[in-house]
């Protein structure tokens, strides 16, 4: 069994505690990432490319995102804590997908206790595609937390992979270790239809999608690689202290959280329909088809479709195409900024379903 050790990144320690391992990484820069991915000699869970703080410009990006989204991010926020507590009567323990899930759970207890008035335990945990969920730290849970109390949280869905991961992942758990956890997702924004509960559907800027550690608790995405820890120890990561002085964490939180506070002092009488997840999975699928045969993309895992998707690949791979549905829109702005500091090329594609679709960069070998 893994040793807890109190980590909460540049959060609050009452906010989040991360089931997180600080590794030291050695820097694998993009290209060479993706080559050693792509040719199969490690899996991206193995490699790491070092964060640099975001230049002037691009975070007056994010500035302006807050401005135009954080009303909308804290509707979101708000609903989906009221969801959680109909669906979990008996108690809450938010488990957030480090790391995009991770701002979206300190929101959630915090609205919780100030709203609902209900204390809840909030973790961040790895998961990762391929590897799956961090066993360690889901029995580290269990063994304090009733099952019935876990609620699993994500920032939002782009293709599903994630979802069905952690479905995949409880699976084996249920099989490994005799406990068997419902393979429940609850995200803001669900656009392919893969969690159980969700706010909304719709492919909008979540601002901090924009930012990578500086609004994440200074925490680097999982890693893992048996190299580096042992048997018993959490997945790894990065802590990028040294970005203290300009990290954005807890103003993000504490925007999010005032806007929340204003929407709950009126009117609660607003509907809110269910989401159509078998609508959401067509369009999905069959963007995923179409966009492997115009573009001749020999996986869906080069294709990430969705806004926040789309950042990451941006952000983190060797992106190939991207594609907007309007090069004019506000939302894809900071897009439209890291392709043109990248060099990617940019298509408008109209009939797009979704903002934007990131492709990445597919390298061949003999």
């Amino acid at each position: 069994m893994a040793t807890l050790t109190p980590f909460t990144g540049s959060y609050a320690p009452d906010a989040v505690r991360f089931l997180l391992t600080p590794v030291t990484m050695p820097d694998t820069p993009v290209h060479a990432k993706e080559a050693l991915i792509q040719s199969g000699q490690q899996h991206y869970s193995q490699l790491l490319s070092h964060e640099t703080l975001p230049e002037e410009d691009y975070l007056a990006l994010f500035y302006q995102a807050m401005a135009a989204n954080k009303m909308r991010v804290a509707g979101h926020v708000a609903l989906l804590a009221e969801r959680i507590l109909a669906t979990r009567p008996h108690g809450v323990t938010l488990v957030s997908l480090a790391r995009a899930g991770t701002p979206v759970g300190v929101l959630l207890k915090q609205v919780l206790k100030r709203h609902f008035n209900t204390d809840a335990a909030h973790y961040s945990v790895s998961i990762l595609r391929d590897v799956g969920i961090d066993r360690n730290a889901l029995r580290y849970i269990v063994q304090h937390h009733a099952l019935e109390t876990l609620v699993f949280v994500d920032g939002w869905t782009g293709k599903g992979v994630i979802a069905r991961q952690l479905a995949a992942s409880l699976q084996d758990f249920a099989h490994s270790d005799g406990v068997s956890i419902p393979a429940e997702l609850y995200v803001l924004t669900d656009l392919s239809g893969d969690a159980a509960v969700a706010a909304s559907s719709d492919d909008y800027l979540i601002p901090s999608c924009i930012l990578n550690a500086t609004v994440s608790g200074l925490v680097s995405r999982s890693v893992y690689d048996k190299n580096r820890l042992g048997a018993t120890d959490f997945h790894g990561c990065v802590y990028y202290e040294q970005f203290k002085e300009h990290d954005l964490s807890n103003y993000f939180v504490a925007e999010i959280l005032s806007c929340v506070d204003h929407i709950r002092c009126g009117p609660q009488n607003n509907p809110h329909p269910e989401l159509d997840r078998e609508q959401l999975q067509t369009v999905s699928q069959a963007l995923l088809q179409r966009i492997a045969g115009s573009y001749q993309v020999s996986s869906p895992h080069y294709i990430k479709p969705g806004i926040g998707e789309a950042t990451r690949v941006l952000l983190r791979r060797e992106a190939r195409l991207l594609l907007l549905q309007d090069l004019a829109s506000e939302a894809t702005r900071h897009l439209l900024w890291l392709a043109e500091a990248k060099s990617v090329p940019v298509e408008e594609c109209k009939d797009l379903p979704y903002h934007a679709v990131a492709l990445i960069k597919e390298m061949h070998y003999d």
